[in-house]
């Protein structure tokens, strides 16, 4: 049997451990459930906890983008961030969808890029690149916010891990 001391110098040493970081082994990646896709959501962090910032689709359509005529029709959509400030920028995933929502396309929208006219500042615009688009049906926000995704264990044992967002969907995904 040990003596007391030495078992408190053991313990002692594994806490010190522990609290420093140097417990790799205790490190692990999840990854949160995708939200429901809509027209309007409000945004959730990788806890599902809402952030009392609300994204809305405005309006969309089907049109050459002005700068680049040439490659054809792209889905040029409006969104409005209501509750974010300057500081979060909150980001959540904009998908152009068939009329069974299906991705047709996807990419991520943050609300720095809401800086709309002097009427509304809070909207902003963007353009989406479907390879059919007379399929689109509409434009859908997953609500989950991705804005920050840590460090993965695979990057840095020490400091990574945790719960990160949902991956972007790709064409062809179910929203």
């Amino acid at each position: 049997m040990l003596p007391a001391r030495v078992l408190a110098v053991a313990s002692l040493a594994l806490v010190i451990l522990a609290l420093s970081g140097c417990s790799s082994w205790g490190c692990t990646d999840t990854t949160a459930e995708r939200g429901k896709a809509g027209i309007r959501v409000q945004v959730v962090d990788t806890d599902g906890q809402p952030l009392g910032v609300t994204v809305a689709v405005v309006d969309w359509r089907v049109e050459p983008h002005p700068q680049v005529p040439s490659e054809g029709d792209r889905v040029h959509f409006h969104f409005r961030f209501d509750g974010a400030d300057a500081y979060s920028d909150p980001a959540v995933d904009a998908c152009a969808v068939d009329k069974e929502s299906v991705a047709l396309g996807c990419q991520t929208v943050h609300s720095s890029q809401a800086f709309g006219p002097a009427d509304d500042p809070l909207t902003g615009d963007d353009w989406l690149t479907v390879e059919h688009p007379e399929q689109v049906a509409g434009v859908l926000l997953i609500p989950n916010d991705q804005s920050y995704d840590r460090r993965t264990c695979e990057e840095d044992s020490k400091d990574g891990g945790g719960m990160h967002p949902p991956e972007r969907p790709s064409r062809g995904h179910q929203l």
